[in-house]
This record gives structure tokens, sequence and C-alpha cells, in this order.
């Protein structure tokens, strides 16, 4: 018997692939890409830029002004991940994070890991000015 688990519980099914769309004007987003991008997965990962044309035209259904706030995660059968579950779903689809993906999802951790989350993505979004990340060549020290 085959099981598929689904990062967030909303019954997927078998998942083909993520398509990821992260704020490529943050330099926290652009280390998260490369970070995700450098690891074994057992779902694979495809990056586009939120807010950008090529997500326009590929997700015209989605508020892509809410993607360039909070990750958001589309899998190949059209089901939307956001915030925590967009991250859950990332770590879920890495070969030596799937476990621990499966942890923070418990109803035990997944408080703890929605806190973590919305800090993360607080002190992203208090750092953040109009122009931000677009002079920084990520060698921020």
């Amino acid at each position: 018997m085959t099981v598929s688990v689904d990062p967030a519980g909303h019954g997927a099914g078998r998942i083909g692939y993520f398509t990821v769309l992260y704020d490529e004007g943050c330099p926290i987003c652009r280390t998260a890409h490369h970070w995700l991008e450098g690891r074994a997965q057992l779902v694979p990962l495809e990056f586009v830029a939120a807010g950008s044309p090529e997500a326009r035209r590929r997700f015209p259904g989605l508020d892509h002004a809410a993607t360039l706030r909070d990750l958001t995660v589309i899998t190949d059968g059209g089901l939307v991940y956001v915030s925590d579950g967009a991250w859950l779903a990332c770590l879920w689809a890495l070969a030596d994070y799937r476990a621990m993906a499966e942890r923070l999802a418990s109803p035990r951790l997944l408080p703890a890991a929605r806190r973590f989350i919305a800090a993360a993505a607080a002190a992203r979004q208090a750092t953040r000015t109009e122009d931000y990340g677009d002079v920084c060549d990520d060698r921020c020290r």
C-alpha cells in the first residue's frame, strides 16, 4: 500500500512539483531560494519571482500583491499554500527535511512553527523600504 503525504493535510495526494513564488527583491528570500535550490529534493521546486510577468501569466487568479508579502507555493495540481503552510511545504519537499516538516506540522509544534515564521516575516517587513533589495549584493554584514 502506498501512502501519499500532504504537507499541509489538505488531501493534495501525489505531488509532482511545487512552484515557489518568492520576493526576488528581498535578500532574505533570495538566500532562502538558493538554500532550498541547493538541497536534494523529493518534490522538485521551481522558483518564480512573485509579482513577475511570468507569475501573473501562469497564475492569473492569484492576488500577486499578497504573494510579495508572504511566500506562496502552488502544487502542480493547483493547490496553494501561503505563509507557514508554504514554508512547511518547501521543507517537506526536501529529502533531508521532510521528517522535520512533518514534526513541525504536528498539532503540538505547529503553533511554535507559526510564531517563528511570523517573527521572520515581521523582521523582513520591518526592514523593507520601497527600494529594499535593489542595491544589495547579498553580501550585507
